[in-house]
């Protein structure tokens, strides 16, 4: 998600909040900066559902770890499909409702979006033992949220790792989302050396992950996605590539042991006549048809569907790291947009043409940092 403002608000910003009552909002800028508060930094606020526009940039509280609680300075984060659909509400009416009772009814109670990020440590609660001040970390926020913002507290114990040495902050921070959702339902396949894996929708946030983790298995994997993100599937590893437009998957004549159907868009049928016997189809975004139908496919024949319900672990963030620092996984960065920017890159992501992830970036890339090996993919 996103928000609007001019590139000369970073330097409106102060090192502390203005003492005087009240917000003061400079309308050029768009910066609101809160007069009665302590130590501030910057965040995107949502205070509402809504397009794009309704992000705010702002000052606001700089958080306190708690006991088990790390302080992360955020240096990247990034803005997802998921963070447009929430922010939005572009969802099933069913999932409309869901996200409303958990998250607020007629506004969100968590102010400041993000899932996703990667930092320093800034400082720890007095029970933590695993991590130190100056740590270099990423993470999952979970259902907290708030990683569009220049620091946020995350529990010792949550989805939290060292980062990957060979990776900078931002190709690190497009690593969580799309690599525990890839990896939480690749590893249900138990995927063995020689066999076909193919993925729909394999240019986006998670796909670009589930291509990589399925070669770095030994499959054979065919990706199908838009034309113009091809040729980026190649270059991480694709063996064949479709232009779903061009070529139907389901009446090639070819079939696969893994499908995994990214985006949850293509033919239930279709994705199951293609599968081997004793396939699985993996659903990575199903609808509760989908469900149904994938229950009843797979307690009537001897194809598999799985789907539902997720559960990620830190030790995931760890596999991850290791695969980014052995040069089986890259990130795939789209765009790059500095956080007063924001709402600009959610439009763009809500245009349906990002390729890989879009990138924000929180605090500026350190000057001189140089990977030890390849990891990221430009694109456009």
């Amino acid at each position: 998600m996103t928000m609007a403002a001019s590139i000369s608000a970073r330097l409106f910003l102060l090192a502390n909040c203005s003492r005087s009552s009240g917000w003061m909002i400079d309308p050029k800028k768009r910066l609101q900066t809160p007069s009665s508060l302590g130590p501030c930094m910057r965040a995107i606020v949502c205070p509402r559902y809504g397009p794009p526009d309704v992000l705010q940039f702002k000052e606001v509280e700089k958080p306190t770890p708690k006991d088990n609680e790390v302080l992360v300075k955020v240096h990247a984060t990034t803005v997802t499909t998921g963070d447009c659909e929430f922010r939005g509400l572009h969802l099933p009416l069913a999932w409309q409702l869901m996200v409303r009772i958990g998250f607020g009814l007629r506004r969100p109670r968590k102010k400041i979006l993000g899932q996703e990020l990667a930092g320093e440590i800034e400082s720890v609660g007095p029970g933590v033992g695993r991590y130190k001040k100056g740590d270099p970390v990423f993470a999952a926020t979970g259902l907290r949220l708030g990683a569009w913002a220049e620091y946020i507290c995350l529990p010792e114990k949550g989805l939290i790792a060292i980062k990957p040495a060979n990776m900078s902050y931002e190709e690190t921070a497009t690593l969580p989302v799309g690599g525990l959702h890839a990896l939480h339902l690749l590893s249900k396949a138990n995927i063995q050396t020689g066999q076909r894996v193919l993925v729909i929708g394999a240019g986006g946030t998670v796909g670009t992950i589930a291509v990589q983790l399925a070669k770095s298995f030994g499959a054979e994997v065919t990706g199908v996605d838009t034309a113009w993100k091809l040729d980026m599937l190649r270059s991480i590893g694709a063996d064949y590539v479709i232009y779903y437009t061009r070529e139907d998957f389901s009446k090639n004549g070819e079939t696969y042991d893994v499908i995994f159907d990214v985006v949850g868009k293509s033919s239930f049928p279709a994705c199951v006549k293609s599968l081997k016997k004793k396939g699985l189809y993996l659903l990575g975004n199903p609808g509760l048809s989908q469900q149904v139908r994938g229950f009843w496919t797979s307690m009537t024949s001897s194809k598999r569907i799985i789907g539902g319900m997720i559960s990620y672990h830190a030790e995931d963030l760890v596999f991850l790291k290791e695969l980014a620092e052995t040069g089986k996984i890259r990130s795939v960065i789209d765009r790059r947009y500095p956080l007063e920017q924001i709402v600009e890159a959610n439009r763009f992501v809500e245009s349906g043409q990002k390729t890989g992830n879009v990138v924000i970036t929180v605090q500026p890339q350190q000057p001189g940092f140089i990977p030890a090996t390849l990891s990221s993919t430009m694109v456009g």
